[in-house]
């Protein structure tokens, strides 16, 4: 704080107040940026989650499924789908989309038209994901589920062959989306990390 000289002016002393540096409050603008880079970090590590989660089905629980007998396949899928039907699995199942979502927003409102570009392609990509699942894996695993007992199945093949080829074909298509995803989203977490540096710099 900076205290000024005493002046008269016309005869009349007076004195000068101390001048106070001024801080702008902050604005919703100001604290969209701020928090722009953890949203659409956010969102990159959902969605890789939805990827890796999909691509372990892909190489690892359905191959090693695929060597059981009808009866264990049948059985296991039941309890995975059962299963996975959590608070974690679906937070992060909506969570990247939303996240998403909410990461375009803020760049397009941001002005930056490349990083909104790639996080829209991504949110495009996701949402082939989410349709693929809830258009035809979610409705094989219930019908899966509808089977019953497999102790009970008269012929647990006959399910098994109903379900198992469409649902792992499908599965690789929602893995394919998501890594695709997650590209976008690195590229955009890049650019805008470009970008921040960039303005810090001038």
């Amino acid at each position: 704080m900076q205290a000024h000289p005493a002046r008269d002016i016309d005869g009349v002393h007076t004195t000068m107040t101390p001048s106070v540096p001024f801080h702008p409050l902050p604005t919703p603008a100001r604290a969209g940026k701020r928090w722009a880079g953890p949203v659409l970090g956010a969102a990159t590590v959902g969605t890789a989650l939805m990827a890796g989660l999909f691509f372990a089905f892909d190489v690892a629980v359905m191959p090693g499924l695929g060597r059981g007998d009808d009866r264990t396949f049948v059985t296991a899928m039941q309890n995975i789908n059962v299963a996975i039907e959590n608070p974690v699995f679906f937070l992060a199942f909506f969570g990247a989309l939303v996240l998403s979502g909410i990461a375009a927003f803020q760049q397009r409102r941001l002005g930056r038209r490349a990083v909104f570009g790639w996080v829209l392609g991504a949110v495009a990509l996701y949402a082939v994901a989410l349709l693929v699942t809830m258009g035809t894996n979610i409705p094989l695993n219930n019908e899966l589920a509808k089977a019953g007992d497999p102790g009970r199945v008269r012929d647990l093949a006959a399910v098994r062959d109903k379900f198992e080829g469409t649902w792992v074909a499908l599965n690789m298509v929602r893995t394919a989306a998501c890594v695709l995803a997650v590209g976008c989203l690195s590229r955009a977490l890049f650019l805008h990390g470009r970008g921040e540096a960039g303005a810090a710099g001038r």
